[in-house]
Parts: structure tokens; C-alpha cells; sequence
């Protein structure tokens, strides 16, 4: 049995233990070691969880162990390949209520919460993060290094890069493209191609920058 280890002991770290005690494979692929953090004492005050076994930029994987991130932001990236470069290995962590649909492809490393329906025919690529009660559509497909918070709507055959940030309660409409390193603000309806490394705000969706 694999040991999980968890980087980012900070509050999602600590939902993302609790996610990972009810997700698929815990208890017969994988039990859950502990988490690693540059602030070593990020559960100091806190009871009910393993310990912080080192920072992320000394520890040094074993062959038994694998990694989750619940890192976001723009350090998820970096945090994820110091664990690679030493040849750590990712799983990717579905919870127990999640839908994943006939043909659905879902890369290394990616996280898909609690009540979150990927459809028939949608295609993930690696590092994703994509939370609670979100909605990607049937044939769909999604590059690597996205975060995608909860109660995202993605309807049929949208597109999207990668090193996206898709904020909470977006609606993203049939057949709409969004290229890379783009910001999809909170409860904003985009109903038109967006362009790499552009922020959108509102609804209907408005481009800031």
C-alpha cells in the first residue's frame, strides 16, 4: 500500500486530508502518511491530523510514498515539480461522490472533489485542481495546471489551456474556448473565446486586461 503524503498544511491541506480519507482507493491503494510544508508548524494548534513530516523544498520522496498538492495559486506549479525533480510520484485523488462519465480521460495529479461530475467524452490533462460541486460537460477538454474552484459550470465541448484560474460559480458556455494563463473571475458568464492571458470579470463576462 502506497503512503500519501499531502503538500500544504494550511486549510485546504487540511479539507484536502479529510477529501483524500473519502476518495477512491484510500484504505486499499493508499493510507495517508502526512503532509509536507515550508512552515513547519502549520498545525500547531490543530489536533486530528498527521504530522508535518518536513518543508517541501528539503523532503526527499521514497519509492513507497505519493503526493497530492493542495496548494492553488501560483506557487501550485512550482511546489509540484521540487517533489517531481526528486522523483516523486502523483495520484490523482477522485472523492466517492464524483461522476466520471463513459470515456472520460483524467491526467496524473489531478484532484476532482466532492459532488463534481466530469461527463462522457472529457479529457484532462495532468496537475488540475478542480473542487466541489463543479460541472465539466461532455466532451470537454481541459489542459494541465488549471484551477477550477467549486460550482464552475463547463457545458459541452468547451475548451481550455493550461495555468488557467476559473473562480467560484463561473459559467463557461457551449463551445467556448479559453486559451492559457488566464482569470475567470467568481459568478462571471463567459460567453465568448478568450484569448491567453486575459481576466474576465462579471456576467456577462467583461475583459479587464
Amino acid at each position: 500500500m502506497k503512503q500519501l503524503i499531502i503538500i500544504g498544511a494550511g486549510g485546504m491541506g487540511r479539507t484536502m486530508y479529510d477529501l483524500a480519507r473519502e476518495s477512491r482507493g484510500f484504505g486499499d491503494e493508499f493510507s495517508i502518511k502526512g503532509f509536507i510544508d515550508d512552515n513547519i508548524h502549520s498545525l500547531d494548534g490543530f489536533e486530528n491530523y498527521p504530522p508535518v513530516l518536513g518543508t517541501i523544498k528539503d523532503y526527499m520522496p521514497s519509492a513507497e510514498e505519493v503526493f497530492v498538492c493542495s496548494i492553488g495559486g501560483k506557487s501550485r506549479k512550482a511546489c509540484i515539480e521540487s517533489i517531481l525533480e526528486k522523483g516523486g510520484n502523483f495520484i490523482t485523488l477522485i472523492h466517492n461522490t464524483a461522476r466520471i462519465g463513459t470515456n472520460a480521460k483524467l491526467g496524473k495529479g489531478t484532484l476532482v472533489g466532492t459532488y463534481t461530475t466530469i461527463a462522457a467524452d472529457a479529457e484532462l490533462g495532468d496537475y488540475n485542481f478542480i473542487q466541489s460541486m463543479t460541472i465539466i460537460g461532455h466532451d470537454c477538454k481541459i489542459g494541465s495546471w488549471n484551477r477550477i474552484d467549486s460550482q464552475v459550470m463547463m457545458v459541452g465541448a468547451t475548451t481550455i489551456g493550461d495555468n488557467n484560474m476559473i473562480h467560484t460559480g463561473a459559467m463557461i458556455n457551449h463551445n467556448v474556448h479559453i486559451g492559457s494563463d488566464c482569470v475567470i473571475g467568481a459568478c462571471s458568464f463567459v460567453t465568448m473565446d478568450v484569448e491567453s492571458g486575459t481576466t474576465l470579470f462579471t456576467s456577462p463576462a467583461r475583459r479587464l486586461k
